[in-house]
């Protein structure tokens, strides 16, 4: 099964928005494999954030993203990657769809309450950054069976 990165940001811990975001993943029927809170510092978002160091919003993503510590989780499941996606919404919280974590908790480009990997190639890399291998759990739910068909698993 396929893997993704969730980040639950400072606007969501600040909005003690945790378990309502975290709810979503699981009645979807997504596995949680990994979760920590952690303080994210300079060095780890210029690596995770490398991709916008030129934009002139770079300094301001970094600071919104070290307001608080944040929650990283590890979500297992079948397109894991693109059901998270369809789960979070567009970036920007104005243009996501009611019904998305993003349509229903933002109302911000920036302050979005959540980072999930954009592919499966990124979840990879991201998971590898913020997850020692020890730190993800491979186990079987005994609900599986009623998650999905057995020509699936």
């Amino acid at each position: 099964m396929e893997k993704t990165l969730v980040i639950l940001k400072p606007s969501a811990m600040q909005r003690g928005l945790i378990g309502e975001v975290t709810s979503r993943f699981e009645r979807k029927g997504l596995i949680l494999a990994g979760t920590k809170m952690i303080q994210l510092d300079d060095a780890i978002l210029n690596e995770h954030y490398a991709h916008l160091k030129d934009k002139p919003f770079f300094q301001r993503v970094k600071n919104s993203m070290m307001a608080s510590p944040v929650i990283v989780q590890c979500w297992e499941g079948i397109d894991a990657v693109s059901v998270v996606r369809a789960l979070v919404g567009k970036t920007n919280g104005r243009e996501a769809a009611a019904g998305t974590i993003r349509g229903d908790y933002s109302i911000s480009f920036q302050e979005n309450i959540v980072h999930a990997s954009d592919s499966v190639e990124a979840a990879e890399v991201e998971l590898s950054r913020f997850f020692e291998e020890n730190e993800i759990f491979a186990y079987k739910k005994a609900v599986l069976s009623f998650l999905y068909s057995n020509d699936e698993v």
